[in-house]
């Protein structure tokens, strides 16, 4: 039985408003005194994938601003990213993306 208009209306702005509190998620990774930046930055293209250039900003980002956005999406998955950045030795955290 299809649903109605109204019935659809409501499905979509529930869809909208998970959609929003999945995405809304950020992985950081923080400067710390112990990594050497060639480290850091063969983390970020082992790990995400990222180019060496990507990878070298998001680094430098880390060491002269205190820390970088590596990755956005659904909190399950920044909690993910946080765990393995840790077990790169990494000093990384998750958030919710203001």
């Amino acid at each position: 039985m299809p649903s109605s208009p109204t019935q659809q209306r409501e499905q979509s702005i529930e869809q909208e408003l998970n959609d929003d509190v999945d995405r809304g998620w950020v992985t950081l990774v923080w400067n710390d005194p112990v990594n050497l930046m060639s480290y850091v930055t063969y983390v970020f293209q082992t790990y995400f994938g990222y180019s060496r250039a990507k990878s070298e900003k998001l680094m430098l980002d880390v060491h002269h601003k205190g820390k970088a956005v590596v990755a956005h999406g659904p909190r399950e998955q920044m909690e993910q990213h946080t765990e393995a950045l840790h077990a790169y030795g990494l000093w990384a955290t998750f958030s919710k993306d203001d």
